[in-house]
């Protein structure tokens, strides 16, 4: 049996402003924009390269979510970016406006920095020194 994780859904302000920021400061693929109603949207990016999961930009309606906007994960990070190069993503990332919580730090699993998106969910750059076989394949 195989399984996989195919979408987290992500609480976004507003369906616009959150492809603009996925697509051009981290760089994803804008795979999917299918109106689903007046106010509704299906939204789907995803990292160059990836095969699995993706994000599904979720535009916040009730004031439980609208509130839950940026901190889904308590003030924890939230989401995990594997790359297969760090550096590169790290220079173009700052590049291009995306706010880093602290410096890039070397640990016994790989690479990693925090850095924030648009809303403040916080997220690791990851660079795994051993990764998984058809992780970054």
């Amino acid at each position: 049996m195989k399984q996989c994780i195919g979408a987290i859904s992500i609480l976004v302000r507003d369906y616009d402003e959150a492809i603009a920021y996925y697509t051009t400061k981290l760089g994803f693929c804008l795979l999917e924009d299918t109106p689903r109603g007046p106010l509704k949207r299906w939204v789907i990016v995803a990292p160059p390269g990836s095969a699995e999961c993706r994000l599904l930009l979720a535009q916040a309606v009730k004031p439980e979510e609208i509130a839950a906007i940026g901190n889904q994960a308590g003030g924890r990070v939230f989401l995990f970016l594997h790359t297969d190069d760090f550096w590169r993503d790290y220079r173009a990332f700052t590049a291009r406006g995306v706010r880093f919580a602290e410096s890039p730090r070397e640990e016994t699993y790989g690479t990693v920095a925090v850095f924030s998106d648009l809303y403040g969910n916080r997220w690791d750059l990851l660079q795994l020194k051993n990764p998984p076989a058809a992780a970054m394949a």
